[in-house]
């Protein structure tokens, strides 16, 4: 039984072989994704230019899973929906690029799975997240 503000989404088997699912939740555009062991929920589209995040791959980057948008190849931490990019210190360039965790720019919701079956509780999307410009579900 889902607890107060859970919302039931999917099955466990209904995200398939790519282990992930694109819904709508209270017209929230979200995607469920399965890497390793943990579940995941973020807003479906990216924060930087609105390409489609639930295509993209997943990479372990510097110990953090990523998704990594198909569109500019930004990358997204799955837990926090922080930033991740390689930084360079320009008066150092002798020393390699480092993975850096950036703002949290990407929306994410948390996810329980209980009995099989995957609940989300939606993060409170009040518009400060560079991801909420392009992820409110539109009517057509």
């Amino acid at each position: 039984m889902a607890e107060a503000n859970e919302l039931y989404v999917c099955s466990v088997s209904d995200l398939g072989t790519r282990n992930r699912k694109r819904i709508t939740v209270a017209a929230r555009d979200i995607f469920i994704v399965k890497a390793g062991d943990q579940f995941y929920a973020l807003d479906s589209f990216c924060y930087h230019a609105g390409g489609p995040l639930y295509n993209g791959d997943i990479e372990d980057l510097g110990g953090r899973t990523c998704m990594v948008c198909p569109w500019h190849k930004y990358k997204v931490c799955l837990n926090t929906g922080q930033n991740y990019y390689q930084s360079v210190d320009p008066h150092n360039l002798d020393k390699p690029p480092k993975w850096t965790a950036g703002e949290v720019r990407q929306r994410t919701h948390t996810v329980t799975v209980r009995d099989g079956n995957i609940y989300v509780t939606l993060s409170s999307c009040d518009g400060t997240l560079d991801s909420d410009h392009y992820n409110k579900h539109k009517e057509k």
